[in-house]
């Protein structure tokens, strides 16, 4: 591509040497540099670009986009200073991918807890109602059929294009992608323009990264206050801070809730383990998805669905036959009748959300075991407050390990039992090895009885001193339960 073309709608300071000029590749990271590349020097947390811009010049690179000129210039090379490079390379990125996002109806849904969930259920439903999507999440990526295992919540925005791209040129209308706090906060989303945008709701976590929940706030309100008056921003009304995302922003707006009035409204009228029977909107159909939360992501992926043009009865008739996300609320039944609940809840809300959800269920003649831990080198603050709410709301809450990364595993599990209040001491137990703790739940557990294995979900790995074990929960679940002949 002529750099003169990729640098439409990018607002620069000062260039030195030529525009008309053929870029290969757009890189970040000086190590991907190849002939005729152009190296945006973004500065990073850990290190500053600006400091690989000769040893990228050296590998090829004919085009240099940074906030501080070299003090030595190449006669060779084109530079170009910009006010913000993270941002910058988010335009560039949409230009030389041929502004996909335009050309696509492109989702986007944050929130502390249901991303997941809501883009991989409107992906679904999607699919369902006969159209090609894309869907960027957690858990993977998909562009139609395809399956790419995913890297990041929200990639960086080169490769966040590309697939975006790609999904253009197999013919996909729709997008569904989740849109991160870190993926905000780093521009990742930078210059790709957005249909809709949904919000789930906002409890603590990530304060490791934003430090505040003010910032935390901040960061998901940005994504709300930068969209174009042509998009639509829907927020939950029931979530304390769902109408802040709105304040600013110029989008159309709409509302979701369970509790309050709002433009997109539901009851949860019936709920079991099989499913719920819930009314949107005064339309009353059976899902197998059961949870008040997940009457939350139904109701803002059935919202999205209606603001994109769908039928509001083939939309109710493609999320009655959804099934559940992996790692979401994902059921075992064990022959001698034990339930298991898997699920990804690794922040306070969620982890409250799912046992609330099993306790409104079940009729307390059965017990409810909870295995749980929290992630090492990750927000420190939610540790006593998970400690809290398991001891509180389960029979019996065995605290282990999640992935504790470089941290040590005794040092997270002591900060989680912090937070256990003294009339719940007897309620609990520590076993920092995860295969032992849900052997222990599977040893206590009789008939009839609920066990919730939480944090991992879909994840098959354990990460331990920077490295990934292999250790999938429903795996382990399955094989013990058939070791231990229950």
């Amino acid at each position: 591509m002529i750099l003169k073309d990729l640098l439409q709608r990018v607002q620069t300071l000062e260039t030195i040497g030529t525009l008309e000029r053929e870029v290969s590749e757009l890189v970040f990271d000086s190590r991907k540099v190849v002939d005729n590349s152009l190296y945006v020097a973004l500065k990073g947390t850990v290190s500053d670009g600006h400091s690989y811009i000769s040893q990228s010049i050296e590998k090829g690179a004919k085009v240099i986009v940074c906030e501080e000129l070299p003090s030595e210039i190449n006669n060779e090379v084109t530079y170009i200073k910009v006010e913000n490079a993270s941002r910058t390379l988010g335009h560039l990125a949409s230009n030389f991918y041929g502004n996909p996002s335009e050309k696509l109806n492109l989702v986007g849904v944050t929130g502390t807890n249901g991303k997941t969930s809501v883009t991989t259920l409107l992906f679904d439903i999607f699919k369902n109602l006969g159209y090609q999507s894309a869907l960027i999440s957690t858990v993977e990526y998909r562009i139609g059929d395809e399956i790419i295992p995913s890297t990041h919540t929200t990639p960086d925005v080169i490769r966040l294009n590309q697939m975006l791209a790609k999904a253009v040129e197999i013919g996909c209308d729709y997008a569904f992608m989740e849109v991160s706090s870190h993926g905000i906060s780093q521009d990742r989303i930078e210059g790709l323009h957005f249909k809709i945008a949904g919000f789930t709701n906002i409890t603590h976590d990530h304060l490791d990264y934003h430090k505040t929940f003010q910032n935390y706030i901040y960061a998901k309100k940005r994504f709300f206050d930068e969209l174009e008056d042509s998009a639509i921003a829907i927020t939950n009304a029931d979530d304390k801070n769902g109408l802040v995302m709105l304040q600013n922003t110029k989008a159309k707006k709409k509302t979701f809730a369970l509790k309050t009035m709002a433009d997109f409204h539901g009851k949860v009228l019936e709920i079991d383990f099989n499913g719920m029977l819930l009314n949107f909107n005064n339309k009353e159909f059976w899902t197998a998805l059961t949870g008040k939360f997940n009457a939350y992501n139904l109701l803002i992926a059935y919202g999205i669905a209606l603001e994109l043009g769908m039928d509001e009865t083939e939309v109710l008739q493609a999320i009655s036959v959804l099934q559940r996300v992996n790692g979401r609320f994902e059921t075992i039944k064990s022959d001698s009748g034990i339930f298991f609940v898997v699920d990804y809840s690794h922040t306070p809300d969620a982890l409250e959300n799912v046992l609330d959800s099993i306790n409104e269920i079940r009729t307390k003649n059965e017990r409810l075991i909870c295995v749980f831990g929290c992630g090492g080198d990750r927000d420190k603050t939610k540790r006593p407050e998970m400690g809290d709410i398991a001891t509180k709301k389960s029979t019996l809450a065995i605290i282990t390990s999640d992935n504790p990364r470089t941290e040590d595993p005794i040092q997270i599990i002591k900060e989680i039992e912090a937070g256990v209040q003294p009339q719940n001491f007897s309620k609990y137990t520590s076993i920092p090895d995860r295969r032992e703790a849900i052997k222990m739940a599977i040893k206590f557990a009789e008939s009839k009885d609920i066990v919730v294995v939480a944090g991992k979900g879909h994840e098959t790995y354990q990460e331990i001193n920077g490295v990934k074990h292999h250790f999938d929960d429903k795996e382990t679940i399955r094989e013990l339960l058939q070791l231990m002949g229950k």
